[in-house]
């Protein structure tokens, strides 16, 4: 269980894998391969095990960091259903969102997001009955540029000599749209601009607004849920634990409180790692799940890091967007404050999404250009059980790092009064456009705690306090090197930056990763 994460532990001195971070993409791939039989060490710097998948609770609540709702999880035979299942040993169960998952509202309309493809398409040809042909072609190109992806990912895992004779062929398809901005595929499909507002409604999922993002990333979002929205029964803590106990059942151990230094390396191969207090543990393989910026700059050694250029190749990925959080408390339960179960994503009405974060970035007392409202007290039907006569709200909004830069090198809760003063207002202005879409809220608030860019900075260790890896852009999708195998022997990658944003991306990481290494295809071989 996740307690046992604090009690003391015999480390070996060697493990067959050693994997640094606990995110989505290390608890994945962990999981994965002990199933084949390794012994796994998974270290963790944090107290809490889990990454984006980890909860925080204060005063007598609890919230969800990084999960707000998962797609593709509420049909059995699913593909991310049955992933989910085999590192969980089918022990994480789901629970629906029921017909609505998502409420893209822009001024003053709001635009529903029904689940079902077929129920999804009618909703908008309700709303937009003058581009039937539109949301048809879009939905088909959704699905299709969806087919397109599986060579375009397969290949990553491939052995060298096969991506040599048939990676070209594997990802051109894929690429054709992947090289492509959203808005620039879209406008190919329609000019109506309300329609391309809400169509890239969910951009706060990948956080690229549509001239900026590849529409891979867009299409993969929009598949995703498809057939609605589900939250993890007893929150997203739930998801580490379940994998926790597949990994301690197979001989392994995940160990919070161990930061990496550094990746020993000896003649250009992995041999294990060296934490900060100076132990250190060995292991035949390696694995980053800390992300590529991370990896290269902090983790390796620079000389290994100069003898393959891999600086250079930072040079082709930039950080992902930077975000706050409103963590709200409230008294009452769910449904004595009739929260809902589907989400808000608010956006003003006067300009596009690109020139609303452009006005933003410009000036931070411009209205918000989106703020994304999440109730998961009332998606958890284990809630009221756990937390009796309360309730959670969390809003999110972008936020440009540089806002808050001057503060990064400032211990946690010790960053001063300006800096709290600029949190409030944040905060406040938030809480404005909560009580505009659910006044019944307001005199019912019992706390709340706004999380800065710095502060996901501190507790995620992500250089620019970035939500999603590196940015999902057309450029990221070339990038050969984005793969789990890494010029240095017995060492691999895996995490959002090998596939996509999201816990669904770095769960496919995981298992691409230990395919890689295995030298097998787990989900064809495994779970079919």
């Amino acid at each position: 269980m996740i307690q046992s994460y604090k009690k003391k532990h015999q480390l070996l001195e060697h493990y067959d894998v050693i994997l640094i971070g606990s995110g989505m993409g290390c608890l994945a791939a962990a999981a994965c391969l002990t199933k084949e039989g390794k012994k796994v060490l998974v270290l963790e710097r944090h107290t809490t095990a889990g990454g984006y998948t980890h909860v925080f609770k204060r005063r007598g609540y609890e919230w969800d960091v990084g999960i707000h709702y998962i797609g593709e999880v509420n049909k059995e035979q699913g593909v991310l259903r049955r992933m989910f299942d085999y590192v969980t040993d089918s022990e994480l169960k789901w629970a629906d969102m029921g017909e609505v998952y998502d409420r893209i509202v822009i001024g003053n309309k709001t635009y529903d997001f029904p689940k079902g493809v077929e129920n999804w398409k009618n909703a908008m040809k309700g709303y937009f009955p003058e581009e039937e042909k539109a949301i048809d072609r879009y939905v088909d190109l959704v699905f299709e540029v969806s087919k397109f992806s599986r060579q375009y990912f397969a290949e990553k895992a491939m052995p060298g000599y096969v991506q040599k004779l048939a990676g070209s062929r594997m990802r051109k398809s894929y690429l054709k749209y992947a090289s492509r901005t959203t808005l620039s595929v879209l406008q190919e499909l329609t000019s109506n601009e309300e329609l391309i507002k809400v169509l890239t409604g969910q951009y706060g999922d990948y956080g690229l607004p549509p001239s900026r993002s590849s529409f891979a990333m867009h299409i993969s979002i929009s598949k995703h849920y498809f057939g609605g929205g589900c939250f993890p029964v007893g929150g997203s803590s739930r998801i580490a634990e379940t994998v926790d106990s597949v990994i301690e059942n197979g001989g392994g151990t995940i160990l919070i409180n161990a930061e990496v230094a550094e990746v020993m390396i000896e003649n250009n191969k992995a041999t294990g790692v060296r934490l900060q207090d100076g132990k250190e543990i060995h292991g035949d393989l390696i694995i980053s799940g800390t992300g590529i910026l991370n990896t290269y700059k902090k983790l390796l050694p620079q000389k290994v890091v100069a003898e393959h250029n891999l600086a250079s190749q930072l040079d082709h990925v930039t950080p992902s967007a930077a975000h706050a959080s409103l963590y709200i408390g409230l008294i009452g339960t769910p449904e004595e404050l009739n929260l809902p179960k589907a989400n808000f994503w608010i956006y003003p009405d006067d300009l596009d999404h690109d020139k609303c974060v452009e006005r933003f970035e410009k000036d931070m007392d411009a209205p918000f250009p989106v703020v994304y409202i999440s109730f998961p007290s009332a998606k958890d039907p284990t809630w009221n059980e756990r937390y009796p006569g309360k309730s959670t709200i969390d809003i999110i909004t972008v936020m440009p790092y540089d806002i808050f830069k001057k503060w990064e090198d400032k211990r946690w809760k010790k960053r001063g009064a300006d800096y709290e003063a600029l949190k409030e207002k944040i905060a406040q202005r938030l809480l404005e456009v909560l009580y505009q879409k659910l006044p019944q809220v307001k005199g019912k608030i019992d706390c709340y705690e706004l999380s800065s860019p710095v502060t996901t900075r501190h507790f995620m260790n992500y250089e620019q306090g970035e939500l999603y890896g590196i940015d999902h852009n057309p450029d990221r999708y070339k990038q050969r090197f984005l793969q789990p195998k890494t010029p240095i022997k017995n060492f691999y990658l895996t995490g959002q930056d090998v596939v996509s944003a999201g816990v669904a991306g770095a769960l496919f990481a995981g298992f691409l990763t230990a395919s890689t290494i295995i030298k097998k295809n787990i989900v064809k071989d495994r779970l079919f």
